[in-house]
Protein backbone atom coordinates (compact mmCIF):
# COMPACT_ATOMS: atom_id res chain seq x y z
CA UNK A 1 0.00 0.00 0.00
CA UNK A 2 1.54 3.59 -0.97
CA UNK A 3 1.76 5.94 1.53
CA UNK A 4 -0.93 8.46 0.70
CA UNK A 5 -2.97 5.22 0.32
CA UNK A 6 -2.36 5.02 4.01
CA UNK A 7 -2.37 8.18 5.02
CA UNK A 8 -6.57 8.30 3.02
CA UNK A 9 -6.94 5.05 5.40
CA UNK A 10 -5.80 6.61 8.58
CA UNK A 11 -7.47 10.21 7.87
CA UNK A 12 -11.08 8.22 7.17
CA UNK A 13 -11.04 6.36 10.22
CA UNK A 14 -10.28 9.49 11.95
CA UNK A 15 -13.95 10.75 11.76
CA UNK A 16 -14.76 8.10 13.66
CA UNK A 17 -12.48 9.09 16.15
CA UNK A 18 -13.89 12.47 15.95
CA UNK A 19 -17.29 11.84 16.37
CA UNK A 20 -16.79 9.85 19.54
CA UNK A 21 -14.62 13.30 20.94
CA UNK A 22 -17.67 15.75 19.73
CA UNK A 23 -20.23 13.46 21.40
CA UNK A 24 -18.51 12.78 24.54
CA UNK A 25 -18.26 16.60 25.32
CA UNK A 26 -21.23 17.85 23.90
CA UNK A 27 -22.65 14.79 27.05
CA UNK A 28 -20.46 14.74 29.40
CA UNK A 29 -19.52 18.98 30.10
CA UNK A 30 -23.28 19.50 31.07
CA UNK A 31 -23.52 16.14 32.72
CA UNK A 32 -20.50 16.97 34.46
CA UNK A 33 -21.96 20.13 35.62
CA UNK A 34 -25.31 18.41 36.90
CA UNK A 35 -22.96 15.33 38.73
CA UNK A 36 -21.06 18.91 40.95
CA UNK A 37 -24.59 20.06 42.19
CA UNK A 38 -25.23 16.49 42.79
CA UNK A 39 -22.30 15.83 44.36
CA UNK A 40 -22.67 18.91 46.79
CA UNK A 41 -26.40 18.87 47.64
CA UNK A 42 -27.36 18.59 51.30
CA UNK A 43 -30.06 15.56 50.57
CA UNK A 44 -27.85 12.43 51.71
CA UNK A 45 -30.37 10.50 49.16
CA UNK A 46 -28.08 12.19 46.06
CA UNK A 47 -25.48 13.12 47.12
CA UNK A 48 -24.12 9.38 48.47
CA UNK A 49 -25.49 7.90 45.14
CA UNK A 50 -23.65 10.51 43.41
CA UNK A 51 -20.77 9.79 45.04
CA UNK A 52 -20.72 6.28 44.66
CA UNK A 53 -21.36 6.99 40.71
CA UNK A 54 -17.82 9.14 40.91
CA UNK A 55 -15.70 6.45 42.75
CA UNK A 56 -17.02 4.23 40.37
CA UNK A 57 -16.23 5.92 37.42
CA UNK A 58 -12.88 6.94 38.17
CA UNK A 59 -11.96 3.68 39.81
CA UNK A 60 -12.61 1.38 36.94
CA UNK A 61 -10.88 1.23 33.75
CA UNK A 62 -12.98 2.75 30.67
CA UNK A 63 -11.95 -0.27 29.01
CA UNK A 64 -14.59 -2.29 31.13
CA UNK A 65 -16.95 0.56 31.74
CA UNK A 66 -17.14 0.26 27.50
CA UNK A 67 -17.99 -3.80 28.10
CA UNK A 68 -20.27 -3.24 30.59
CA UNK A 69 -21.87 -0.72 28.64
CA UNK A 70 -22.31 -2.70 25.25
CA UNK A 71 -23.03 -6.18 27.42
CA UNK A 72 -25.42 -5.19 30.09
CA UNK A 73 -28.70 -4.96 28.07
CA UNK A 74 -28.14 -9.21 27.50
CA UNK A 75 -27.02 -10.13 31.19
CA UNK A 76 -30.00 -7.32 32.71
CA UNK A 77 -32.47 -7.60 30.20
CA UNK A 78 -31.58 -10.65 27.66
CA UNK A 79 -31.55 -8.30 24.98
CA UNK A 80 -28.88 -9.21 22.04
CA UNK A 81 -26.48 -5.85 21.48
CA UNK A 82 -26.55 -5.52 17.52
CA UNK A 83 -23.57 -4.20 15.64
CA UNK A 84 -25.27 -0.93 15.26
CA UNK A 85 -25.55 -0.56 19.21
CA UNK A 86 -22.06 -0.81 19.14
CA UNK A 87 -21.28 3.21 18.57
CA UNK A 88 -24.03 3.97 20.98
CA UNK A 89 -22.67 1.66 23.80
CA UNK A 90 -19.37 4.00 23.12
CA UNK A 91 -21.10 7.09 23.33
CA UNK A 92 -22.58 6.19 26.86
CA UNK A 93 -19.78 4.72 28.22
CA UNK A 94 -17.36 7.99 27.68
CA UNK A 95 -20.05 10.34 28.45
CA UNK A 96 -20.56 9.31 31.81
CA UNK A 97 -16.76 8.02 32.08
CA UNK A 98 -15.83 11.83 31.68
CA UNK A 99 -18.78 13.16 32.87
CA UNK A 100 -17.82 11.79 36.59
CA UNK A 101 -13.96 13.95 35.97
CA UNK A 102 -15.63 16.67 34.77
CA UNK A 103 -18.46 17.12 37.72
CA UNK A 104 -15.32 16.57 40.43
CA UNK A 105 -13.24 19.71 38.35
CA UNK A 106 -16.67 21.08 38.66
CA UNK A 107 -17.31 20.56 41.66
CA UNK A 108 -13.64 22.15 43.02
CA UNK A 109 -14.06 25.47 41.20
CA UNK A 110 -17.40 26.09 42.43
CA UNK A 111 -16.40 25.26 46.22
CA UNK A 112 -13.16 27.77 45.75
CA UNK A 113 -15.36 30.72 45.50
CA UNK A 114 -15.62 33.13 47.70
CA UNK A 115 -18.86 33.05 50.17
CA UNK A 116 -18.75 36.39 50.18
CA UNK A 117 -19.74 37.06 46.42
CA UNK A 118 -23.29 34.70 46.87
CA UNK A 119 -24.04 36.77 50.15
CA UNK A 120 -23.54 40.38 47.89
CA UNK A 121 -25.59 39.36 44.79
CA UNK A 122 -28.53 38.43 47.47
CA UNK A 123 -28.09 42.06 48.79
CA UNK A 124 -28.56 43.00 45.15
CA UNK A 125 -31.39 41.20 44.89
CA UNK A 126 -30.18 38.28 42.62
CA UNK A 127 -31.45 35.06 42.44
CA UNK A 128 -29.58 31.70 43.22
CA UNK A 129 -30.09 31.02 39.78
CA UNK A 130 -29.01 33.98 38.64
CA UNK A 131 -26.08 34.61 41.03
CA UNK A 132 -25.06 31.16 39.64
CA UNK A 133 -25.33 31.99 36.07
CA UNK A 134 -24.12 35.59 35.82
CA UNK A 135 -21.80 35.96 38.67
CA UNK A 136 -20.67 32.29 39.67
CA UNK A 137 -20.60 30.37 36.74
CA UNK A 138 -18.40 32.31 34.35
CA UNK A 139 -15.42 33.07 37.10
CA UNK A 140 -16.05 28.88 37.69
CA UNK A 141 -14.97 28.16 33.53
CA UNK A 142 -11.77 30.61 33.87
CA UNK A 143 -10.59 28.66 37.18
CA UNK A 144 -11.07 25.31 35.59
CA UNK A 145 -10.45 25.92 32.09
CA UNK A 146 -6.98 24.25 32.69
CA UNK A 147 -7.90 21.43 34.01
CA UNK A 148 -10.80 20.89 31.68
CA UNK A 149 -8.40 20.96 29.02
CA UNK A 150 -5.91 18.56 30.37
CA UNK A 151 -9.15 16.04 30.29
CA UNK A 152 -9.84 17.04 27.10
CA UNK A 153 -6.91 15.99 25.86
CA UNK A 154 -6.89 12.63 27.58
CA UNK A 155 -10.05 12.20 26.11
CA UNK A 156 -8.58 12.71 22.77
CA UNK A 157 -6.11 9.96 23.67
CA UNK A 158 -8.45 7.69 25.44
CA UNK A 159 -10.65 7.59 22.01
CA UNK A 160 -8.67 4.74 20.44
CA UNK A 161 -10.34 2.08 23.33
CA UNK A 162 -12.78 2.01 20.71
CA UNK A 163 -10.69 -0.94 19.83
CA UNK A 164 -12.73 -3.04 22.92
CA UNK A 165 -15.74 -2.88 21.39
CA UNK A 166 -14.60 -3.49 17.31
CA UNK A 167 -15.22 -0.06 16.27
CA UNK A 168 -12.84 1.11 13.74
CA UNK A 169 -11.14 4.21 15.22
CA UNK A 170 -8.11 6.07 13.54
CA UNK A 171 -6.03 3.73 16.31
CA UNK A 172 -7.51 0.24 15.08
CA UNK A 173 -6.94 0.96 11.65
CA UNK A 174 -3.40 2.36 12.13
CA UNK A 175 -2.86 -1.27 14.07
CA UNK A 176 -4.69 -3.27 11.25
CA UNK A 177 -2.66 -1.37 8.50
CA UNK A 178 0.32 -2.10 10.79
CA UNK A 179 -0.36 -5.99 10.86
CA UNK A 180 -0.95 -6.47 7.20
CA UNK A 181 2.46 -4.24 5.99
CA UNK A 182 4.53 -5.37 9.16
CA UNK A 183 5.60 -1.98 9.47
CA UNK A 184 5.21 0.51 12.28
CA UNK A 185 5.12 3.31 9.90
CA UNK A 186 0.86 3.61 10.19
CA UNK A 187 0.85 3.75 14.12
CA UNK A 188 3.56 6.77 14.03
CA UNK A 189 1.42 7.90 10.99
CA UNK A 190 -1.52 7.62 13.45
CA UNK A 191 0.82 9.21 16.14
CA UNK A 192 1.08 12.36 14.51
CA UNK A 193 -2.35 12.66 13.62
CA UNK A 194 -3.03 12.42 17.78
CA UNK A 195 -0.66 14.84 17.95
CA UNK A 196 -1.70 17.19 15.82
CA UNK A 197 -5.66 17.25 16.78
CA UNK A 198 -4.25 18.11 20.67
CA UNK A 199 -2.27 20.57 19.26
CA UNK A 200 -5.32 22.35 17.85
CA UNK A 201 -7.42 21.72 20.98
CA UNK A 202 -4.43 23.34 23.18
CA UNK A 203 -4.48 25.84 20.78
CA UNK A 204 -8.37 26.46 20.95
CA UNK A 205 -8.59 26.10 25.34
CA UNK A 206 -5.59 28.79 24.81
CA UNK A 207 -8.08 31.10 23.08
CA UNK A 208 -10.75 30.80 25.49
CA UNK A 209 -8.56 31.30 28.25
CA UNK A 210 -7.23 34.90 26.71
CA UNK A 211 -10.92 35.77 25.86
CA UNK A 212 -11.68 34.86 29.99
CA UNK A 213 -8.57 36.86 30.86
CA UNK A 214 -10.77 39.69 32.30
CA UNK A 215 -11.74 37.18 35.03
CA UNK A 216 -8.73 38.43 37.56
CA UNK A 217 -7.40 36.48 40.79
Amino acid sequence: MAFTDMLLELLTSFGVTFNIFIVTLIFSLPLGLIVAVGRMSKNKFISIPVSIYISIMRGTPLMLQLICVYFGPYYLFRISPGTNYRMMAIYIAFAINYAAYFGEIFRSGIQSMPRGQYEAAQILGYTKLQTFMRIILPQVIKRILPSVSNEVITLVKDTSFAFTLSVMDMFTMAKALAAGQTSVVPLFAAGVFYYIFNFIVAKIFDIFENKLNYYRF
